[in-house]
């Protein structure tokens, strides 16, 4: 049996939802080469709707932001109208989308980009992970460091992709800061030996989020704009340090972000509760939470801890478009096929039978 609070209507900045669900952003490789949204990606989200507040997979706003092949982007005029029809159709079934923008940095391999372009990081040192490609698992290459010049531009595309997003009807957009791509990788002493302004101190090195926080901010309203974090979250090579370390790095990143008024911080949690409770506590808007291996039985523990006003969805929505229904009568759930996760095609992605059609 779920928790109650669930079920309480929420307002996260200029829209209402009916329930502190969401769905959690999944990249999924089903958009085009061109990174235009391919043909089932509207389907796919209408199908989730009722979880009122849609977050997508992470969508490059530019051509180096693309870290994985068949990604979707929101820089170019395909891509605005692509993402209208997302947008259209997820309206259409009462949800609400907002439109995650994620440049993968070193987190990348050239033969994923349509320039085929050295990836790009704070400083040049390779993440040392294999990547998928379309000719199979790669090395990831030392990347180019970005200089000063190079970093105000990618605040531009960030701005850029935030007012695209908007054009093409989303809601709002989520600023992605964690799961070890650009952004996280500025925090993460292992990935950032700058020594200018944006590397050295916590206060350097939480330089360059809180600047791209602020230019999408300025360009599309605080109150449309999310951020999500992934506090101690060692993926894509990243170490931030031993606790005491991350625990300082976040409450100044939180503490700055904060004034900013954003309408949501979303934080990937990996369990340091005491944590995610002095964050929660500086945070002025919603916070949202989103747990490795959350068990159905626990959906809803955190809003009922104090510790998330919202509760993304991750897995257990992939397999089941009518998850909140089924949660909310305790009915049973579709099997996830991992197999179908990101090959693309409509099997494992639209295919998923509801309640009514199980």
């Amino acid at each position: 049996m779920t928790s109650p609070s669930l079920w309480q209507p929420f307002t996260l900045g200029r829209i209402e939802l009916p329930h502190r669900l969401a769905l959690a952003p999944m990249t999924r490789n089903r958009s085009n080469a061109d990174g235009t949204p391919g043909e089932h990606v509207a389907q796919y989200y209408a199908q989730r709707a009722s979880l009122g507040l849609v977050i997508t997979e992470g969508t490059q706003p530019s051509a180096d932001g693309q870290g994985y092949f068949n990604t979707p982007g929101i820089y170019t005029e395909e891509h605005i109208a692509g993402w209208r029809k997302v947008a259209d159709e997820v309206h259409a079934e009462g949800g609400h989308l907002f439109i995650q923008l994620m440049h993968a940095g070193r987190s990348a391999h050239p033969d994923n980009t349509p320039h085929h372009r050295q990836p790009v990081a704070p400083s040049a040192i390779s993440a040392e992970q294999e990547i998928f490609t379309l000719e199979g698992k790669k090395q990831t290459p030392v990347p180019r460091e970005l200089s000063r010049e190079d970093i105000q531009e990618v605040i531009g595309e960030f701005r850029h992709a935030a007012a695209s997003a908007i054009a093409a009807g989303a809601d709002g957009v989520e600023i992605h800061a964690a799961n070890g791509y650009l952004l996280h990788q500025f925090l993460a002493p292992n990935a950032n030996e700058r020594t200018d302004e944006y590397g050295g101190s916590v206060e350097n090195r939480s330089r360059f989020v809180v600047e791209v926080a602020q230019a999408v901010a300025e360009e599309i309203g605080a109150d449309r704009t999310g951020i999500r974090i992934s506090p101690a979250f060692p993926l894509g090579g990243l170490f931030e340090g031993e606790p005491a370390d991350v625990h300082a790095q976040y409450q100044h990143l939180v503490g700055e972000l904060a004034k900013l008024n954003l309408v949501y911080l979303h934080v990937h949690h990996l369990g340091d509760d005491a944590l995610l409770r002095s964050l929660r506590q500086s945070w002025p808007t919603a916070v949202l939470v989103v747990r490795y291996g959350r068990e159905r039985e626990t959906i809803g523990a955190d809003i009922e801890a104090g510790l998330a006003d919202i509760e993304p969805l991750g897995r257990i929505a992939l397999a089941i478009p009518d998850v909140v229904e089924r949660l909310r009568t305790d009915a049973p759930v579709n099997d996830l096929d991992p197999a179908t996760l990101y090959v693309g095609g409509a099997k494992g992605y639209i295919d998923y039978p509801t309640l009514a059609h199980a």
